[in-house]
């Protein structure tokens, strides 16, 4: 059965090699990981800002979403960090580490963690943008 390490929403900068060496495994041939960082641009406009604003169940969510997931995949371990509040341009926002036994597994698993914490994780993003507009875009 797998092992959800960590599963944690944070102000916190995160570091993509940090949850890496939480799922690091004896067992594991594959570590896979995915860094969603924040980007300057978004639909043709330049991004000036990001903030996160989470809904106070996203600490218990983002857990519970987590673990419904990995119990479909032969994988070893998980960590799993999504940031809020104001998050500087080219700093990780999201990030997941996987680890498994074979590496068809771990990308796999990683994939539907990244897709399932999006679509469901409480969590709004509001971006200014250089042309003087802004939008908050609902991520949940």
């Amino acid at each position: 059965m797998p092992s959800l390490v960590s599963a944690v929403v944070t102000d916190a900068p995160i570091h993509i090699s940090e949850l890496s060496k939480l799922v690091a495994d004896a067992r594991s041939g594959a570590v896979v990981t995915f860094s969603g960082d924040v980007r300057n641009h978004d639909h043709g406009k330049e991004v000036l800002s990001l903030t996160y604003e989470i809904h106070p169940s996203a600490a218990d969510a983002i857990k519970s979403i987590t673990q419904a997931v990995i119990n479909d995949f032969d994988i070893e371990k998980v960590a799993v960090a999504h940031r809020f509040g104001d998050i500087a341009i080219g700093e990780t926002a999201f990030a997941v580490a996987v680890s498994a036994a074979h590496r068809e597994a771990a990308f796999e698993a990683c994939s539907a963690i990244v897709n399932s914490v999006k679509e469901k994780l409480p969590i709004w993003k509001y971006q200014k943008f250089a042309d003087g507009s802004d939008e908050w875009v609902n991520c949940a």
